[in-house]
């Protein structure tokens, strides 16, 4: 089980996706992710975006931490029902059911729709097997679709070489934690974003 660090709901133990197939963030990349974000002003109020959602840990920390409306995408109906029942966890603790909903689907499935976003914060945490062509197609569907000073943060196995950033996009840190390391972009200057 894993549980929110900090935060209205902090200390709360959430559910864990069973069998194989997710890799949950440990708590101290949790936690140092988080205290990154927090430094940066990027939770009180955003519209999060948390994509091959696992648990929904990620999306609920998030919550937690004050961000106005959270989405978390997970495609395998297990995942999906843990989500569910961590958000339901989260509207308890923030006694409100609004803040975190649950999208089934593919992620590229799900970003393919004009009609959603822009987000302040997208967090991508995709399975290590994904390829990196995959999670190319999948950053480049994000392009354009964040809010101005809006930052994705992509989560991969520290043996996976730095993700292929698209045009609209642009890596501006990435912070190492063992076997993990998360990279962080922004929207490019030199590109349009939407109000």
């Amino acid at each position: 089980m894993s549980r929110i660090i900090a935060g209205a709901a902090g200390g709360l133990r959430l559910q864990s996706v069973p069998g194989q197939g997710t890799r949950p963030t440990t708590d101290r990349v949790k936690e140092s992710l988080f205290a990154r974000l927090q430094a940066w002003g990027m939770l009180d109020d955003a519209r999060v975006l948390d994509l091959f959602a696992g648990s929904g840990a990620l999306g609920c920390e998030a919550a937690s931490r004050g961000a106005a409306a959270v989405t978390l995408v997970e495609r395998h109906a297990p995942a999906v029902r843990v989500c569910r029942a961590n958000a339901a966890v989260v509207h308890r603790a923030l006694g409100r059911d609004d803040v975190v909903q649950v999208r089934q689907g593919s992620v590229n499935g799900y970003l393919a729709d004009p009609a959603v976003g822009p987000w302040d914060l997208v967090l991508a945490d995709p399975p290590y097997p994904l390829t990196e062509a995959e999670l190319a197609e999948t950053l480049a569907l994000l392009a354009g679709r964040l809010r101005e000073g809006g930052v994705v943060v992509v989560e991969r196995s520290s043996r996976s070489p730095e993700p292929r950033w698209p045009a609209g996009l642009r890596r501006f840190e990435h912070k190492r934690h063992g076997e993990t390391v998360t990279w962080f972009a922004e929207p490019d200057a030199t590109e349009p974003t939407p109000d």
